[in-house]
């Protein structure tokens, strides 16, 4: 009886305990609030990010956001020239949007880092894709702040310098005559030091030095913007290193870097004699004649804005000191939000317009973005970032370049705060 007992105890219970609810499931975690908190523990720095955007998703695989978080990974790839990554997380975007001309670019050149056959077909198949992009937007309206010579001029540039990547992927394929041919046409589309940079390179590949010096010389003498002083140094060692192959010493070099100062020189001029019929600012050489075109198509002259302080903020899409300094910018402008008498211009200096517009959308910041049309040239910037202040009157009393984050912004500050009084 008692063992009846405690087996009919036990089938009480069992029962009790399968008809019983189920305690309650503790709440999944919320997605977005993840991803959030550790954008947030990444901090300021792009390594971190990209591990926590990684991280986020091999844990959410499926995630509805995965096309964004890729394209911000691209992002961060490319501001620690990460290229393995700018490979694989652009790849993946080209395959949801393959006219992303941004991120064809930094795919195409990640590609290229490398001589690798394999590497310089996929190189060259987004390098093509993107020249028929570019070609198409020749016969479109030019944006309502360009004239049709200006636009085309921008497109040109453009078109130089992915061909100058045809040429490189060409080249990489073991097809030097073609590759010598796209860079040709590379550098006759606009005279650049990548194009000319890679003409000699492919030359001295066929055989031909002797012919080689020529664009060596054109590479180090272009007036290039894109040409920093590292490349130049570069672009003279390997000029001097072939001529004294050819002439065992560096006797006549001179001249030779002299005559392509002249014929580079006399390239670009003619091209802006092309333009002069248009070019609001062909003839200006102060500064209060320059006329400044906006992203969105405005006019602004610069003599509307005497008797304020100026602030110039010059940067570009590519460089990655100007994105770090743009919020400090943003801390300097709340704190003259309510002064009508200080006006704050962003000023993009891209060669290549069309990339700025995108630019902007995608990482929120304000579309009151001028072009540089010019101002490069009479305020003297030869690098960037770099602010100029001027005071009431017009004058520059304070250029900085660069920056240094801990005091970027007290600094400004009291250059504005200094403007203000004269």
């Amino acid at each position: 009886m008692k063992a009846c007992a405690a087996l009919l105890l036990f089938a009480i219970l069992a029962w009790a305990q399968s008809a019983a609810p189920p305690p309650p499931a503790k709440p999944a975690p919320d997605e977005n609030q993840l991803l959030s908190r550790a954008v947030q523990d990444a901090g300021n720095s792009p390594v971190d990010f990209i591990r926590a955007l990684e991280k986020h998703l091999a844990q959410f695989p499926n995630s509805p956001r995965r096309a964004e978080i890729e394209r911000a990974l691209v992002k961060a790839a490319v501001e620690t020239k990460d290229n393995r990554r700018i490979i694989e997380y652009g790849e993946r975007v080209l395959a949801r949007e393959p006219d992303d001309v941004q991120v064809l670019d930094r795919v195409t050149r990640a590609l290229l880092a490398s001589d690798a056959p394999d590497a310089a077909a996929k190189a060259l198949a987004h390098a093509k894709h993107y020249e028929d992009l570019l070609r198409g937007m020749r016969v479109e309206t030019p944006p309502g702040h360009m004239s049709a010579a200006e636009w085309q001029e921008e497109v040109d540039k453009s078109v130089a310098r992915v061909v100058s990547c045809e040429a490189r992927a060409t080249g990489n394929l073991g097809k030097l005559d073609d590759a010598i041919a796209l860079a040709r046409r590379a550098y006759e589309t606009y005279p650049s030091a990548e194009a000319a940079r890679e003409l000699g390179r492919w030359l001295v590949r066929a055989g031909k030095d002797e012919e080689a010096l020529v664009p060596y010389a054109d590479a180090f003498a272009v007036p290039d913007p894109r040409n920093t002083d590292t490349d130049r140094a570069k672009d003279r060692a390997d000029l001097g290193d072939l001529y004294r192959k050819i002439h065992g010493s560096e006797k006549g070099l001179g001249d030779l870097m002299l005559a392509a100062y002249d014929r580079t020189t006399g390239l670009l001029a003619a091209r802006r004699l092309r333009l002069r019929g248009d070019n609001q600012n062909a003839h200006a050489t102060n500064l209060m004649d320059f006329t400044l075109s906006s992203v969105a198509g405005a006019k602004l002259p610069v003599a509307s804005l005497k008797g304020k302080a100026v602030v110039f903020d010059f940067w570009a899409t590519w460089c990655g000191p100007c994105r770090m300094q743009h919020p400090l910018y943003e801390q300097v402008k709340q704190r003259f939000h309510d002064s009508p008498d200080v006006v704050f211009l962003s000023i993009a200096t891209d060669d290549e317009r069309a990339l700025v517009a995108p630019f902007l959308k995608e990482n929120h910041w304000g579309q009151q973005v001028y072009y540089e049309d010019g101002l490069s040239r009479v305020l003297g910037i030869t690098s960037i970032p770099t602010t100029i202040v001027l005071d009431r009157h017009g004058a520059v009393i304070s250029r900085m370049n660069g920056f240094v984050p801990e005091r970027f912004v007290d600094m400004l500050t009291d250059r504005i705060h200094d403007a203000l009084k004269n």
